[in-house]
């Protein structure tokens, strides 16, 4: 069988993990939110109009880390032990960077998991603040580390 996302004929299907032993695999991935120093000021005082900003959006990120497998057309569902959304704001910029680290015991990775966790708590901070301004921006996301699997361990580089 292929070890890629296609058959034969360039049909896309899902690969096959049955003979995969179940080893932990941990992912972190990263964003930024651009929101302008005033904005940021307000999300960490909690007075912008809808409330809790970073608060909704950590809940936003551990959900869509659960559901990335209905989002991701081609993503097994796993069965996750943990799922974490941190926040690290920069008042002279005026940015979040968004953080979601994921682990299982599982046979595949779980990097589109961190990645989706990461993406869409961002959406959550632009959805709750995109009535104070529409030129927020997002971006870019990116895998800061994995480990585990038959890879071994990724870093990007320059990210400690």
């Amino acid at each position: 069988m292929p070890s890629n996302h296609f058959d034969d004929e360039g049909r896309a299907w899902m690969i096959d993990v049955s003979d995969k032993e179940r080893t932990l695999r941990s992912a972190e991935a990263e964003t930024s939110v651009q929101l302008g120093p005033e904005l940021l000021a307000r999300v960490t005082a909690r007075t912008v109009g809808k409330g809790d900003v970073l608060g909704v959006a950590r809940l936003a990120g551990i959900g869509a880390v659960k559901r990335t497998p209905e989002l991701i057309p081609l993503a097994h569902p796993l069965s996750l032990q943990h799922a974490a959304v941190e926040f690290v704001t920069d008042t002279r910029e005026g940015s979040v960077r968004v953080l979601c680290r994921v682990r299982a015991h599982e046979r595949t990775g779980v990097e589109m998991e961190a990645m989706v966790g990461a993406s869409v708590a961002a959406l959550a901070i632009y959805d709750m603040c995109k009535g104070e301004d529409k030129g927020i921006t997002i971006g870019p996301t990116r895998l800061l580390w994995k480990e585990g699997g038959k890879s071994g361990t990724y870093r990007r580089e320059g990210d400690g």
